[in-house]
């Protein structure tokens, strides 16, 4: 949650801040100090931006989950497209947790620091001040004369107690003081998420179980997302109409692998992506039309399992694993069950309510924790502490 009595600014993807400031009493600083604290409900976005003519820039944004922050003073040879070097810290900051982040620069001596962890490095350049052309952008970086046009994939989510040397800049908005201009929708408040991911704890014993709805037009249709470190993992299985068929959706040696067992011993199999176990999250679908399967992973093309009949669900989806064998015979761990996070989860086109779970309205659940993304991140020296959302 935000601190109290702090401000806040909610950015909705295609929104952004700009701060315009005088330039000469900007041009003999040599030092400069931002800090802010920020939830992400994205994996990509520029959280600040500003560049002058003599080759200044700064810009901190989140790439892949991390945090990368460009800055360079007086060296023109360096552009937004030739190739900059950026630090970076963090992993997994798209969590929708909070994190708090801290610049600080004397000449070209500069100290970044996001939560526990700083790095301290050296500014590219000849110059020993920052200076850009009159103005900063928060949220993204707007493309003059051309409305709603960013050049960059903007920010999604919340920002607090943003300070540029001293200036509040979220105050100054909310004031509407003339230094500061908005663009896009820009709310003071801190929208939190519907409650839709959740965290398969155990490898042995977690699963979801949630009774999938009729389709409208017939058929069988999955989709949602994931995150995990682990290699191998079963993601899903249900049974099949007409009887016996069963669908197995696994994590197998890092790539998504779909099995449909037919009669007997008779199956078929494809499969689909590259290191899906690499910590970020991946977008899965999985449908059933024309007399075919398909499974698709983010932007890949689908891979297609050709059907002999129109099948649908017969009852229960089970995801991240199968309840013991006393309790369900038909579903199996064939390999570990599922660690990491799953959010978004639809079954025939219809959401699935995390909310109705908890009040046990709808599904059950073993060594599943809802509410939150807990895995935690590999590359930090520290572990974080799961905080609810």
């Amino acid at each position: 949650m935000p601190h109290a009595g702090s401000d806040v600014v909610d950015f909705d993807g295609r929104s952004a801040l700009i701060y315009r400031f005088n330039q000469k009493s900007m041009s003999a600083v040599n030092e400069d100090v931002i800090s802010l604290r920020f939830k992400s409900r994205r994996a990509e976005g520029v959280l600040l931006y500003g560049e002058g003519q003599r080759g200044d820039y700064i810009t901190l944004e989140l790439h892949q989950g991390k945090l990368a922050l460009y800055l360079n003073l007086d060296n023109t040879s360096l552009t937004l497209s030739s190739g900059r070097v950026a630090v970076t810290l963090g992993s997994l900051l798209d969590d929708e947790h909070w994190h708090s982040v801290l610049i600080e620069r004397f000449n070209k001596q500069v100290n970044f620091t996001v939560d526990s962890h700083t790095q301290h490095f050296c500014t590219e350049g000849e110059g020993d001040s920052l200076e850009v052309d009159h103005e900063l952008s928060f949220g993204g970086i707007p493309l003059p004369g051309k409305p709603g046009t960013f050049l960059r994939k903007n920010f999604h989510g919340c920002i607090e107690n943003l300070y540029y040397n001293g200036m509040n800049i979220i105050d100054l908005a909310k004031r509407r003081t003339p230094q500061i201009s908005s663009v896009g929708n820009v709310a003071f408040s801190c929208t939190e998420p519907k409650l839709s991911t959740c965290t398969f704890l155990s490898s042995s014993s977690s699963f979801l179980s949630l009774l999938a709805p009729a389709p409208a037009m017939g058929g069988f249709s999955v989709r949602f997302q994931l995150r995990t470190w682990n290699p191998d993992g079963l993601l899903l299985y249900t049974q099949l109409n007409p009887r016996p068929q069963g669908l197995e959706l696994q994590i197998s040696n890092s790539r998504l692998h779909l099995t449909l067992h037919t009669s007997g011993q008779q199956k078929s199999e494809v499969s689909t992506g590259h290191k899906v176990n690499d910590g970020l999250w991946h977008s899965v679908s999985l449908d059933t039309r024309n007399l075919q399967m398909n499974l698709a992973l983010d932007n890949e093309p689908a891979s297609i399992i050709e059907l002999r009949d129109h099948v649908d669900a017969a009852d229960y989806v089970y995801f991240g694993g199968c309840p013991s064998s006393t309790v369900i015979s038909y579903c199996e761990n064939t390999t570990l069950a599922f660690q990491g996070c799953m959010r978004l989860i639809f079954i025939n086109s219809q959401p699935m309510s995390l909310n109705h779970i908890l009040q046990r309205m709808q599904g059950y659940y073993n060594e599943v924790q809802l509410g939150t993304c807990g895995i935690l991140d590999r590359y930090d020296k520290y572990m974080r502490k799961l905080v609810a959302l």
